[in-house]
């Protein structure tokens, strides 16, 4: 990967560091992976604890990797991503979450994610993932991506055409496509769990999806999210 300073930096073997962004909002995470990469050639650069702040600490820092938590206040850890892609598109990025969400991953895939993480991964699985990934390498396993497989094969055609989704529904897509459960999405629109699985299957029809993943895929191509 081409350093983001003009810098010469080396990883891997070689004994030069690797400078990592953290964006996670609990500081017991943060502070669990400072300590594992303790001893290691992988240096801790930076540590965002919202959103809002990993796009302006990359731009500033020039990391070699971001590890981005999925799930954080005012800006999610897709919604990084896609900032980071769209302006430091040669930094790779690993996305790194409690939830084994097939929604998540779908999206991570879609936008160019080199892996996604479990936080229950081991210590050597999150230090290998890392320096795979300033090596340039993708990390993601054949079983991920074919549980996405499908979602990410749906036909683009249909995205150009107008669907006629009410403003709720399209409030309800948004959600969806978050990796929302049809209960988040009931208490974050103050709705109810049946109003919300109903809009669902709305969602579904029109949009021409047969499920929830393959339906939040197209609202980020649609770019709806």
């Amino acid at each position: 990967m081409p350093p983001h300073n003009g810098e010469s930096r080396s990883v891997g073997d070689g004994g030069m560091t690797i400078e990592l962004l953290i964006a996670d909002d609990h500081e017991v995470v943060r502070t669990g992976l400072l300590s594992m990469l303790s001893g290691t050639e992988i240096h801790l650069l930076a540590a965002a604890t919202d959103g809002d702040q990993v796009l302006p600490l990359a731009l500033a820092q020039h990391p070699d990797v971001a590890l981005l938590d999925v799930r954080m206040p005012h800006s999610d850890g897709i919604t990084c991503l896609g900032r980071l892609r769209a302006e430091l598109p040669d930094l790779p990025v690993l996305m790194f979450s409690a939830h084994d969400n097939p929604t998540y991953i779908a999206r991570a895939v879609a936008m160019g994610a080199a892996g996604y993480l479990n936080k229950a991964a081991s210590r050597d699985q999150i230090i290998t993932a890392i320096r795979q990934a300033a090596a340039g390498e993708s990390i993601w396993t054949r079983e991920e991506l074919r549980r996405v497989t499908g979602s990410l094969s749906t036909p683009r055609s249909p995205i150009d055409l107008e669907v006629p989704l009410t403003r709720r529904e399209g409030e309800v897509l948004k959600q969806l496509a978050l990796g929302l459960s049809n209960k988040e999405i009931a208490s974050a629109l103050a709705i109810s769990y049946e109003t919300v699985k109903e809009h669902v299957q709305h969602i579904l029809r029109k949009v021409g999806v047969s499920d929830r993943t393959q339906a939040a895929v197209w609202a980020v191509r649609k770019g709806l999210v």
